[in-house]
C-alpha cells in the first residue's frame, strides 16, 4: 500500500473531494435552506471568510497526492461565487485530477456553461425537485419556473457539460406525486435522474423520518409504470444506486441515505466555504484548514494533518440514525454542499 493514499479506520480510502465555494444561494429550497431561517436578515460568511483560489487550487494539488480523483465544486450555488470559471481553470490544469464537477440549480448556467466548459469543467450535475411550476417553486421558494432551470441544461449540453445528471429530492408531502412525471420527462432523453431521499443534514430543515419516502417506494412507483433493473456501479464508493429501463430509454438513480446507509463505501471528504474540512456530510464539526494556510503551514504539514484526519475517520452516521441523532448540531448543506 502507498504510504500516501492513507486509509480510514474501516478501510476506505480517499477519492472525492467535494468543495463549497460559497454558502449565499438564490434559492431557498425547504430542505436545505428554508427561508424562515435564511432570511433578509441571515448572515452569511463575510468575503475574508471565504477560501480564495489560490488557496482552493492548493488544498486540491494537496489532495490528489492524497488519492483524490474527482473534484466537485459544490454551494449554496457555486455560480454565485464571482469569477468561477479562473478557479475551474487552476483546477483542470492540476494532473491528479480526472473528473472536476460543479452541481448547481442551474438557473445562472446560461450566462456560464460556455466558460466554464472552456475553461476545463466536465460536467454538470442539476438540481430539479419537480416538473410541474407550481410544485417546483414550492421546493425552491424563490418563485423560479421549471422553464429557467430547462434553460439551464440546454445550455450544459450545449456547452460539451454532459452527459446531464439530475437530482431531484423526494420530500413526502410536497413532491412524492411528481416522480412519475419526472421519470416520463427524462427517460430516453440521455439526462439522467436520480431520486434522492429526503436527508437530516444540518439541523434547520425540520427533518422527520415520516417525511421520507424511500426507496423502496420510489421504486415501486417507478415500478408501476416501467419495467427496470438494476445495473453495476461505475466505480467503488458510488453513492446511487443504477438502474436502467427494461425497454432501452436509458437509466435512472437512486440514492438512499436514510434507508439504504452506504457509509461503509464513502470515500467521500468536503471542505466549506470557510476552509473546514468534514469527512461525512452530517458530521458536527470540522477541521479547520484555512488557519493552516493563512498561518503559513508548509504543505508537508498540511498533509501530515489531513493524512492524521482521515486515517482518524470513523464517521458511519447513516447506520447509526436514530431519534436521538436528528437533533445534533450538524453543519449545515449550505456550507458543504449535499
Amino acid at each position: 500500500m502507498n504510504p500516501e493514499l492513507p486509509l480510514d479506520t474501516r478501510g476506505r480510502r480517499l477519492h472525492d473531494l467535494r468543495i463549497s465555494v460559497t454558502d449565499r444561494c438564490n434559492f431557498r429550497c425547504v430542505y436545505c435552506m428554508p427561508r424562515a431561517v435564511f432570511g433578509p436578515d441571515h448572515a452569511f460568511l463575510p468575503r475574508a471568510e471565504l477560501l480564495g483560489f489560490e488557496e482552493i487550487e492548493r488544498l486540491v494539488r494537496l489532495f490528489t497526492r492524497l488519492g483524490v480523483e474527482k473534484v466537485r465544486l459544490t454551494g449554496g450555488e457555486p455560480l454565485v461565487r464571482r469569477d468561477l470559471p479562473e478557479l475551474v481553470a487552476r483546477l483542470a490544469a492540476i494532473p491528479g485530477v480526472r473528473d472536476l464537477t460543479l452541481t448547481t440549480n442551474g438557473v445562472l448556467l446560461p450566462q456560464h456553461a460556455r466558460a466554464l466548459a472552456d475553461a476545463g469543467l466536465h460536467r454538470v450535475t442539476i438540481s430539479l425537485d419537480a416538473d410541474d411550476d407550481e410544485t417546483f417553486e414550492r421546493m425552491n421558494d424563490a418563485r423560479v419556473p421549471v422553464s429557467a432551470v430547462m434553460a439551464g441544461l440546454d445550455a450544459a449540453e450545449a456547452a460539451g457539460l454532459g452527459p446531464i445528471k439530475l437530482n431531484m429530492v423526494v420530500k413526502r408531502g410536497w413532491n412524492e406525486h411528481a416522480i412519475l412525471p419526472m421519470a416520463r420527462r427524462f427517460r430516453g432523453t440521455g439526462r439522467i435522474l436520480r431520486f434522492i431521499e429526503y436527508m437530516d443534514v444540518g439541523h434547520s430543515n425540520g427533518w422527520r423520518l415520516d417525511e421520507v419516502v424511500s426507496a423502496d417506494q420510489i421504486l415501486a412507483t417507478i415500478g408501476a409504470e416501467f419495467g427496470y433493473e438494476p445495473m453495476p456501479p461505475t466505480h467503488p464508493g458510488e453513492v446511487s444506486e443504477r438502474y436502467r429501463y427494461t425497454d432501452g430509454a436509458g437509466e435512472f438513480g437512486v440514492i438512499a441515505s436514510v434507508s439504504r446507509p452506504f457509509c461503509g463505501a464513502c470515500t467521500r471528504a468536503r471542505v466549506s466555504a470557510d476552509g473546514q474540512l468534514y469527512t461525512c456530510l452530517f458530521a458536527t464539526r470540522g477541521h479547520d484548514l484555512r488557519a493552516l494556510l493563512r498561518d503559513g503551514a508548509t504543505d508537508e504539514a498540511i498533509l501530515s494533518d489531513l493524512r492524521t484526519v482521515w486515517r482518524a475517520r470513523d464517521d458511519r452516521y447513516s447506520e447509526l440514525r436514530s431519534e436521538e441523532t436528528v437533533d445534533l448540531p450538524k453543519v449545515e448543506m449550505s456550507y458543504i454542499g449535499g
